[in-house]
């Protein structure tokens, strides 16, 4: 199955201990969710003294971040599609392993709506007009930004949380209607394709 939009957070290289760390945390986050969570239970968990927590991650927003984007790019990695057309299946998938771990699709959803890459495109968009540039070269600028906005936002956590807090859907419901929407985007662009 392809990606849509390869993590939303490019998790940075991590150190051993920053490595566990984030897996500590991360596990505490299912097991008692992340409210409840101190540095000294991380600590614990990972085997380290506390100070080394604080040492690498000095609050708990950046603790919450880091663990984020590492998640993301663990957790909820994705392989790339080898096309555009490909990814309302990317997406399907995506909402489903969301579904089955919320506590950390909760997350990585908090940290997106925080705006954790500032301006910087996110790996997926440049995944996203690849594909287009090799399958629909056609679009004009607005009508490529349209279709590569509307797929990045598809795939994500905080689309699964919106779907499931806003609207009670279910797994199946979730995943049926962000693939839907994606094939709804992708109509609009197969009569352009490239022979």
């Amino acid at each position: 199955m392809g990606e849509a939009v390869s993590g939303s957070m490019a998790a940075p290289a991590l150190s051993g201990t920053q490595a566990a760390i984030l897996a500590a945390y991360a596990e505490l986050i299912e097991e008692v969710g992340s409210d409840d969570v101190s540095f000294r239970l991380v600590a614990r968990r990972a085997g380290i003294a506390e100070r080394t927590v604080f040492r690498n991650y000095p609050t708990r927003v950046d603790l919450l971040l880091a663990t984020a984007a590492w998640i993301d790019a663990t957790v909820f990695a994705r392989e790339e599609s080898h096309s555009i057309f490909d990814i309302p299946l990317a997406i399907r998938d995506a909402m489903q392993r969301y579904d089955a771990r919320p506590e950390l699709a909760h997350v990585v959803a908090e940290a997106e709506m925080r705006g954790v890459n500032g301006a910087a495109p996110s790996s997926g968009r440049a995944h996203l007009e690849r594909l287009l540039d090799a399958e629909v070269p056609s679009l004009d600028a607005a009508q490529r930004r349209a279709v590569v906005v509307a797929l990045s936002h598809l795939d994500s956590a905080a689309t699964w949380v919106t779907f499931r807090r806003e609207f009670g859907m279910d797994r199946r419901d979730i995943a049926d209607a962000a693939a839907w929407a994606a094939e709804a985007v992708l109509d609009g662009i197969r009569d352009r394709v490239a022979p």
